[in-house]
């Protein structure tokens, strides 16, 4: 489940028209695509919650023969107005690059050149897997335009990231330098080169 904030989103889906909370949860996941992931049911519903009560969307009970009550929800004035402003506003990125990615780039290239090579090599195939997966599931959307797009810069976003790793064994290669100040076990090194003995060690 993703942590962004989907309240607009949601907010969007009921511009077409009333709706309970099992069906927006379908036409979510039909419109945004494979891409997005499935979104969950008691996540949805306390996002209607909240907007009921900030005033946005309003719920009424139909009444149904054979089974339980069902809970149609409704955009209101104000509900309209806020997904309009959402929707037609820039969007700004504010939680920065958080990307595991680095996270990586940064922990092989301190173990060595051989780490980073290793990592990189993986992350390559990684993201060619991933672009093959990516063109066959474009392929079969064609007829989608929301979907087919989203589809494209899934596509757009590994390739750059593919272009980044591979450059990364280059730019980070000061990084991988030994750094003679350690063994390749980690101990620390006199001036001399040579390992300090713990008082353990001396002592045995």
């Amino acid at each position: 489940m993703c942590k962004l904030p989907l309240h607009h989103a949601v907010l969007a889906l009921l511009t077409e028209g009333e709706s309970h909370g099992y069906e927006l949860k379908g036409r979510f996941e039909e419109a945004i695509g494979p891409q997005w992931g499935g979104l969950n049911i008691g996540h949805l519903y306390q996002i209607l919650d909240r907007q009921v009560r900030d005033g946005r969307v309003t719920r009424s009970q139909v009444a149904q023969p054979d089974r339980p009550d069902k809970t149609l929800y409704r955009l209101t004035a104000a509900g309209h107005e806020e997904v309009r402003q959402w929707a037609t506003s820039a969007w700004v990125r504010t939680g920065g690059f958080r990307d595991e990615l680095f996270l990586k780039l940064f922990g092989a290239s301190v173990l060595g050149a051989d780490a980073l090579d290793a990592f990189v090599d993986a992350q390559r195939q990684t993201y060619l897997s991933e672009l093959a997966g990516l063109s066959r599931l474009r392929r079969t959307h064609t007829g989608d335009p929301l979907i087919s797009l989203l589809l494209d810069a899934a596509i757009a976003h590994t390739k750059a990231d593919l272009v980044l790793v591979e450059g990364a064994v280059e730019r980070l290669a000061p990084l991988a330098e030994p750094n003679p100040g350690r063994s390749a076990a980690g101990g620390p090194r006199t001036h001399s080169g040579e390992l300090h003995e713990t008082p353990r060690e001396a002592s045995g």
